[in-house]
């Protein structure tokens, strides 16, 4: 019984022994370690970038061509495809009315004038005849003045009406405002073509196409970089991986409120009419970037629903700096905001990364 409690006693040494030399459990507050994050040091200069844009071709001018008068096609001297000079006779139309009203104002005229050339005999004659004291009442030399100055009234009104006339008459002629090509045709001899209505389609419809426009849309961001005479290259579906240049002749000066974009317009020449209006065009635009931008890391430009911003190291401390960006390159962004040259930003910042000393 004895050799037993001893035993025991032993096994008790042992075993408080071993527990004894068993490292202390961690501390937890020695695995809180501090934060570890990247900072990239703040570049003060523009961001070259090239950027891809949807444009579309358009005629330089264009015009639909509605009837001025009601009347018939007599005649249509082109059809779809027809390249037409300035002045040329595009189509005819008949208007027996109209013709005869033209009639009756001529000869409504030409009365008008032979008694405003009988009235002004007989004033003349009045005239002479008033040298002589009480051949001539003053009252009746007055009358006959009076209905001169009123047939001349009355011949200068006719005058103009006629001169009307002829032209709406000639109306029925229709001619080629510019050079161009007859993109579509409507009518036909016979057709009924009438001035009052507004719904209908037009008679024909004249492009020029040896000149283009290429109109695109600008974002508000870089618009302000971009200036006339600039270059701009483009690609169309039409011919894949033909680049085809132009310079940049007119900006609208004005920013689209809706897509935030200010139109800016490039004169294409067409001398061999390959390219036709309504072409859709891949524009690409090496923009300069902005000198007064800085540049920094893609990861550093945090995101939210309710602003964008970077995160800064000053003096032991980090900061959110709302930024607004612009052009991309890689895996660098140019940013606009309340930095210096001496920044550092935290680079693969999040929204969940906390604010304060570090």
């Amino acid at each position: 019984m004895r050799y037993m409690i001893l035993g025991i006693a032993v096994l008790e040494i042992f075993f408080s022994s071993c527990q004894s030399a068993k490292p202390a459990a961690p501390n937890e507050n020695d695995s809180l370690k501090k934060p570890v994050f990247q900072l990239a040091a703040v570049q003060q200069t523009g961001l070259s970038s090239i950027i891809k844009l949807p444009a579309q071709l358009a005629a330089y001018q264009e015009v639909s061509i509605f009837p001025k008068v009601n009347g018939y096609v007599k005649d249509v001297k082109v059809d779809i495809g027809s390249h037409v000079k300035t002045g040329q006779l595009l189509m005819t139309l008949e208007a027996p009315e109209l013709e005869q009203s033209t009639m009756q104002a001529k000869e409504k005229y030409a009365r008008t004038r032979a008694d405003l050339s009988i009235d002004r005999e007989h004033y003349n004659r009045l005239l002479e005849a008033s040298q002589t004291p009480g051949a001539i009442s003053p009252l009746d030399l007055s009358f006959v003045k009076a209905k001169v100055e009123s047939d001349s009234a009355l011949s200068n009104a006719a005058k103009s009406n006629w001169q009307m006339q002829q032209t709406m008459e000639a109306y029925l002629v229709v001619t080629a405002p510019f050079n161009g090509v007859i993109t579509e045709r409507n009518v036909h001899p016979g057709a009924l073509v009438s001035a009052e209505s507004k719904d209908s389609k037009p008679m024909l419809e004249l492009k020029e196409i040896s000149h283009l426009r290429l109109e695109v849309d600008i974002p508000e961001n870089l618009a302000g970089t971009m200036k006339t005479g600039d270059t701009i290259s483009f690609f169309t579906s039409a011919f894949p991986g033909k680049k085809i240049t132009g310079h940049i002749s007119r900006k609208s000066m004005n920013v689209n409120a809706q897509f935030r974009s200010e139109r800016v317009e490039a004169d294409v020449m067409n001398a061999d009419e390959l390219l036709t209006p309504g072409m859709y065009a891949d524009v690409v635009l090496n923009s300069k970037g902005n000198a007064s931008g800085f540049t920094v890391p893609k990861s550093s430009l945090v995101t939210s629903t309710e602003r964008k911003y970077v995160l800064v190291a000053r003096s032991g401390r980090i900061e959110k700096v709302d930024v607004t960006s612009g052009n991309e390159s890689g895996n660098f962004v140019e940013v606009f905001g309340n930095l210096n040259k001496s920044d550092s930003v935290v680079v693969n910042a999040t929204d969940e990364m906390k604010t304060g000393p570090y």
